[in-house]
């Protein structure tokens, strides 16, 4: 009793410095006492005690550190366990307060810190005494962590004794790292946390795992790449079924951390300007604008040969050829752009697997070309290709050109070329395959016109029908330019040239041919006639490589892909499935639109998952995947699967329905408008006493009056608006009052003002001469949110809505009435218009109210009489004049 009166006991004598000193004394003597009760009573007041003396430090300055602070650091080494825990519990509020000052950290709190933390201190009191450690750090900063708490926890990250001091090391390794910064992480913490992450006990690895987003976040993205990737794989694969279950949690936030911060602003529509990236960048940000200065073909040619001349010839032919034969193309990219990235803006790889394969499959990434180099003989100079035409800014990533007049002899040299390159892109890449002609190709498009709706078909087709109109040009029509055989000559494209040859590299589909010799070695388009039956299904080789991206390890990738496998629920985790799903959008993110090939099919796999939990995050999360996809990728791909999560359980569908908004205002408006004619779904329920289903409905119906016109809004929207003020929860109507007002005021501003007139009418015509009373009052409830909103000119309101409220007083229900005599007397007569000019509406309302204050009913004469405590209409919801069901 006595330590729990210490506060106001020190309040009664704050004014006397003696007293309270006397009272703080005492309070010295109290944490002696024997009892552990009384101790641990007597920490659980040192915060409240500590506040207040901070307050008055004037009066008794220097109180709590010489009187109170060194109980509480005595107490950290308490025999009592209860006393222990109250003692860590006070000292991190008082960390988290600032009230320990910063010189008391360094001499009175760490040192005691250190000591528990000794090699012959207690298990229990050193387990302890870690934990205060590291969740002290992010109070006392970097300075005093990283010269006082660093340099013994890397010492208890190594005690072989016990693995429960690891442990707790383990599990806050990554609060350690946030706060020390990126240079003490890696030259002092990344070593010991490999050892932690190899440790014997399985415990300590799974605690590793959980922590290695926070590591990651803190250490370089060379670091990421080369150690921790590995790193994280071997936890993946770990004995443990705990630690994987730990690791695959974990997986999605680790690639989270490889996204390039500088790439991540996302804008959303398409046509505001279009960036093409380089084909080394993270992430290619194609929405957000840039100016580029317009460059000729003069002066991109001159750009070619400065190139040439910094690079060695026999160097690249090396490199190029290891590039065709390697399977690892992460490796070599990175190579290869450390190589040209300081030497032209537009370099670009030469394989197809790093530069074909960045394609999207929508064809908005195609600004990657490839060179469909030929091999030459090692003898023959003349197939030998010049330095100039190995860097020719075909190969390259490249803005759009002008236009510009071409030079007569340029155009002739590009003429030639095209009609060889499409030689190369319809001839097979084994020399014993025929190429097809004309006739071919036209029964090809006959056989895929009746399956022109799979997306796959529908890109063959576009393949198909550019080669048919390439073979019948007219030599002096043709403007694309390729690299061939015993050429020199420098070529180049214009803007009209990379729209007509766009589908045909930006698609990665099979064309012409019957096998595949090397698919790594150039962009060649296969035509098979297994695939046309099939529509066009890929080889498990094309399939892994459609995966292939090289912002991530693509290691990490293929192993956050297979979290769909059935496999993994069976060996890992049997919600491992919604750990994928929850981290979708941020691995998405990083991994940027132009990749979103490598994670479509996992997302479709999600969305058609058994298990609901998993729908359901992905329904909570589409909203914030369109906005990352684009509007392009979010009508092909995301649309078919939110129409069939609003046809999916409710669980499911309320994720659709909290962010419908967020989801409706990223389509096109043709592609809006026809969710107009779903919104009456969401009326029907599985259970109808889920009313917040209906609840949310209302709240998303207000932020959709903005994205649709006043005609859809009477003829769509009005309809709903009207069901929900009927509903038989009270606060599905209360809501839905909000929703009619914002209705009228949004069909008021708009140029046609019938609208409005009609739905006044109709609400008068339902509610007002409604028969039953609950549809009369809620007429009431929808004048006095619209009048105290400002929904409508009161003169118009009082015009069109006015007289029919008035009539409201002779209503034989009290409920009625009583409602009726609030709007007037604290909604109506507080407004400027009945205040102010003398009208006949004005004396209409005090007339009305007369006849109230001598109404029969008590309440109704209450409220006519005066004014409330309680004025305001949301008092109303749970009001007698207000019935929930």
């Amino acid at each position: 009793m006595v330590a729990r009166s210490l506060l106001d006991t020190l309040k009664e004598v704050s004014d006397d410095e003696r007293d309270c000193i006397a009272v703080l004394e005492r309070i010295s003597r109290l944490a002696d006492d024997s009892e552990p009760t009384v101790r641990a009573e007597l920490m659980e007041q040192v915060p409240h005690i500590a506040m207040f003396c901070q307050e008055n430090r004037p009066s008794i300055p220097y109180a709590f550190s010489k009187y109170l602070l060194p109980i509480v650091v005595r107490y950290l080494a308490d025999q009592n366990n209860q006393v222990r825990k109250t003692s860590q519990a006070a000292l991190l509020v008082l960390l988290e307060q600032e009230l320990i000052e910063r010189y008391d950290v360094e001499t009175k709190v760490c040192p005691v810190l250190i000591d528990l933390t000794a090699p012959d201190s207690n298990d229990d009191v050193k387990t302890e005494a870690v934990a205060i450690m590291c969740k002290m750090a992010s109070m006392v900063g970097k300075d005093i962590t990283e010269r006082l708490v660093l340099p013994r926890f890397c010492e208890m990250c190594c005690d072989c004794r016990m693995f429960h001091v690891r442990k707790v090391c383990a599990a806050n390794f990554g609060d350690i790292c946030s706060v020390v910064g990126q240079q003490a992480t890696e030259e002092m913490l990344l070593p010991r946390f490999f050892q932690l992450c190899s440790d014997n006990v399985w415990g300590v690895r799974k605690a590793c795992a959980e922590c290695f987003m926070a590591v990651s976040c803190a250490t370089s993205q060379e670091v990421r790449r080369t150690k921790l990737s590995t790193l994280f794989i071997n936890l993946i694969s770990d004995p443990s079924r705990w630690v994987r279950q730990a690791a695959f949690q974990s997986l999605g936030p680790f690639i989270s951390t490889f996204a390039n911060p500088s790439s991540s602003g996302q804008y959303f529509k398409e046509e505001d300007g279009k960036n093409p990236a380089g084909c080394g960048s993270a992430q290619e940000n194609s929405e957000q604008v840039r100016t580029t200065e317009d460059v000729t073909r003069e002066d991109e040619l001159n750009r070619t040969e400065d190139l040439s001349s910094h690079v060695d010839k026999d160097h690249f032919a090396t490199k190029l050829e290891n590039a065709l034969e390697d399977q690892n193309t992460v490796s070599n990219n990175s190579q290869r752009e450390s190589d040209f990235q300081t030497e032209s803006s537009f370099h670009c790889t030469l394989s197809s697997e790093s530069c074909g394969e960045m394609a999207d499959e929508n064809g908005r990434s195609s600004h990657c070309c490839t060179a469909g180099l030929r091999e030459a003989g090692p003898n023959s100079r003349e197939t030998a290709l010049s330095e100039q035409e190995l860097y020719n800014s075909f190969h390259f990533w490249r803005t759009p050109l002008p236009e510009i007049d071409i030079d007569f002899e340029l155009q002739q040299t590009s003429e030639i070329i095209l009609n060889r390159e499409f030689q190369e892109l319809a001839m097979p890449v084994s020399p014993n395959i025929p190429m097809a002609t004309r006739k071919e190709l036209e029964e090809m498009i006959e056989n895929l016109e009746p399956h022109i709706d799979d997306p796959d078909v529908k890109a063959q087709v576009e393949v198909l029908s550019a080669a048919l109109r390439a073979s019948s040009l007219d030599p002096q029509e043709e403007t694309m330019a390729s690299v061939s055989k015993g050429t020199e000559s420098q070529t180049e494209l214009t803007i009209s040239d990379q729209q007509n040859f766009k589908p045909i590299l930006g698609d990665i589909v099979p064309l012409i041919g019957d096998t595949v010799e090397n698919m790594d070695s150039t962009l060649h388009y296969i035509h098979n006639d297994s695939d046309l039956s099939t529509n066009s299904s890929f080889s498990p080789e094309e399939e892994r490589k459609s995966k292939v991206q090289d912002v991530v390890p693509q290691a990490l990738l293929d192993q956050y892909l297979s979290m769909t496998d059935p496999s993994r629920a069976q060996t890992v985790d049997t919600e491992i499935a919604k750990h994928c799903a929850y981290s979708l959008p941020g691995v998405a993110l990083t991994l940027g639109r132009q990749n979103w090939h490598c994670l479509k099919d996992t997302y479709e796999t999600l969305a058609s998952d058994m298990q609901w939990k998993v729908r359901r995050t992905l329904a909570f999360s589409i909203h914030e995947l369109a906005v990352i996809l684009g509007d392009q990728l979010t009508a092909g791909d995301l649309v078919p699967v939110f129409n069939g999560f609003l046809k999916d359980l409710d669980e499911v569908r309320i994720g659709v329905l909290k962010h419908l908004h967020d989801f409706l205002k990223l389509l096109h408006l043709d592609k809006r408008r026809e969710y107009l004619y779903q919104l009456q779904e969401f009326l029907v329920t599985d259970n109808s006493r889920n009313w917040r289903f209906r609840a949310e409905l209302a709240e998303q119906l207000i932020l959709l009056l903005d994205l649709y016109s006043a005609r859809d809004i009477y003829d769509y929207l009005r309809p709903i608006a009207f069901s929900l003020c009927a509903d038989k929860v009270s606060s599905v109507r209360w809501i839905s009052y909000k929703l009619v007002s914002e209705m009228v005021k949004k069909l008021y501003m708009a140029s046609t003002s019938t609208f409005v007139v009609d739905l006044m009418n109709e609400l008068v015509e339902k509610f007002c001469r409604c028969r039953k009373w609950s549809g009369r009052q809620t007429f009431v409830f929808i004048c006095q949110t619209i009048s105290e909103d400002d929904c409508l000119p009161m003169d118009q309101f009082a015009v069109h809505l006015l007289p029919h409220l008035l009539h409201l007083a002779s209503d034989r229900v009290p409920n009625v009435r009583v409602l009726l005599a609030k709007t007037l007397k604290q909604t109506l007569l507080e407004k400027e218009y009945f205040l102010n000019s003398a009208n006949s509406h004005q004396e209409a309302v005090e007339q009305t109210i007369m006849v109230l204050q001598m109404d029969d009913d008590s309440d109704v004469k209450y409220f006519a009489s005066i004014h409330p405590a309680s004025t305001k209409i949301a008092d109303d919801a749970m009001s007698t004049a207000s019935s929930t069901y």
